[in-house]
């Protein structure tokens, strides 16, 4: 054969063995039902859940009790001011604090708002006074709830005082006497300070590559279960060229992640009205490389998938680790550089704060440069790590099918022999 059509008919050989290992990893995927779940279903379920739970986005009416030991008209248009408040609901007022300790035990409240005996004399003298506030810190949001509507009456109350005790001759002059400094609190891209808006971006992203995890594992740990040779790659001829085997298994959840993104990442946040200022081709050409890192990272861990119920552990044991990790519930310069580097093992650790960035900020791909090449590396590494592991696969069974057929060749002389 000439050399020119021995090329053609490699590379021709080589279409249709990846054409055959996408379509056959693709009715890999439908027949198992497990798969099916993680691949379609969890991806659907999980997003919508996440976002009803924290759909909310703030907690109103935290439950607060007052402890007024002044009992004067000041303490209690204190707190009617804050009971007024959509954050804070002041649930009693009690004369002493063992009896508001026993409320916070019982958790019929998670707040106690203290007025010393001395709090009226104090503001009438021009003395400054305290107001003392606890909180039951099992929750973080009650906290801020009840400090912010505190601050905010408690600022609210010293302009009026401090404009009734020293009348000026304008209201102009009163103004700028009262507040010499007028400030305007701002919040940037989550307007309402709201959980879903900061956190369920970040579970959506990180649920693409669990999801992705699970499924890819499974059919791994499948492939050995099944595998007379118990190995990742069956006795086949198609399944002899390693590049042929990782296009065509890439090929095939590619495809179907395509979808899976458009709902995730599309739909879910426009039926729960989540930040979405990001621009559409942006979002895509940033999403590619975190895909491509997902899967290939996947297929390197399928290799050590030796059952079908291996990923369930990779999947339990990172899941809250990566949330901590990739710098959204925690900050991610307090974090410790050992973990900043086991952080960037992780697809999900570049692409969550790049995908938050681009979506809820507006970032464009040059402002999340560093997140998009580190995700271009983590590709490139991983589709190499998935080459070795199917080639060593590859040449394990080649060895295994060689030592049993020199095995059954020893058996037939032997009794050919007798």
């Amino acid at each position: 054969m000439k050399r020119e059509n021995r090329l053609q008919y490699i590379i021709k050989e080589g279409f249709l063995d990846t054409f055959y290992i996408w379509k056959d990893e693709l009715k890999n995927v439908f027949k198992d039902s497990g798969v099916v779940i993680f691949f379609f279903l969890v991806p659907f379920i999980y997003p919508i859940l996440y976002a009803f739970i924290y759909n909310n986005e703030v907690v109103r009416e935290a439950k607060m009790v007052v402890v007024d030991q002044s009992d004067s008209f000041l303490s209690r248009e204190f707190t009617r001011r804050v009971n007024a408040t959509a954050d804070v609901e002041v649930v009693a007022v009690c004369s002493d604090m063992a009896e508001a300790k026993k409320m916070l035990d019982e958790k019929k409240a998670y707040g106690i708002l203290y007025f010393p005996s001395e709090f009226s004399k104090d503001l009438h003298k021009g003395k400054q006074t305290t107001l003392s506030l606890y909180c039951d810190m099992s929750s973080l949001l009650f906290y801020k709830a009840f400090l912010l509507a505190s601050m905010e009456v408690s600022l609210d109350m010293g302009k009026e005082l401090r404009a009734h005790n020293s009348p000026a001759s304008s209201g102009k002059m009163e103004e700028i006497m009262v507040e010499p400094i007028p400030y305007e609190s701002v919040a940037i891209f989550n307007s309402q300070n709201g959980f879903a808006s900061f956190l369920v971006p970040a579970i959506l992203i990180l649920v693409l590559q669990q999801t992705l995890v699970l499924g890819i594992g499974m059919l791994g740990g499948t492939a050995r279960e099944k595998n007379r040779f118990h190995t990742l790659v069956p006795v086949c001829r198609h399944f002899n060229g390693t590049l042929r085997i990782v296009f065509g298994k890439s090929l095939t959840y590619l495809l179907l992640y395509v979808v899976v993104c458009i709902w995730v990442l599309a739909i879910v946040p426009k039926l729960f009205g989540l930040p979405q200022v990001g621009e559409s081709w942006t979002i895509m050409f940033f999403i590619l490389p975190y895909l491509f890192a997902c899967i290939f990272f996947a297929m390197t861990l399928s290799g050590f998938m030796r059952s079908r119920e291996a990923p369930m552990l990779v999947f339990v044991f990172t899941s809250v680790v990566l949330i901590f990790i990739s710098g959204v519930s925690w900050p991610k310069e307090a974090i410790p550089p050992f973990w900043k580097v086991i952080g960037y093992v992780f697809p999900s650790t570049p692409g969550i704060q790049g995908f938050i960035r681009i979506n809820t900020s507006g970032a464009t791909l040059n402002e999340v440069a560093h997140e998009y090449r580190t995700l271009w590396v983590q590709a490139g590494i991983y589709f190499i790590t998935a080459c070795m592991i199917y080639r060593f696969q590859i040449m394990r069974s080649r060895k295994l099918i060689i030592k049993q057929y020199r095995y059954m060749k020893m058996q037939r002389a032997l009794r050919k022999g007798k």
